[in-house]
């Protein structure tokens, strides 16, 4: 998928734990996992607005584009 997802990277810049980011932002941990796996199949800007909110951060900071390389 040439959707990349760092939010992992964020949170440990941030020295935040799933549980907490999960409980600030009103997910479940499980929802959030999901995220942070890049298993997601969409994420409601609400969701990415507190996310960015929470961890002082950008969109982009989470979410990165590769284009997938031509075969």
């Amino acid at each position: 998928m040439p959707i990349i997802v760092n939010l992992d990277v964020m949170m440990a810049k941030r020295k935040m734990s799933s549980q907490e980011l999960a409980e600030k932002v009103g997910i479940t941990t499980a929802n959030l996992s999901i995220l942070k796996t890049g298993k997601a199949k969409a994420v409601r800007f609400s969701t990415l607005e507190k996310i960015c909110d929470i961890l002082e951060c950008q969109p982009g900071d989470i979410l990165e584009f590769r284009k997938p390389e031509e075969q």
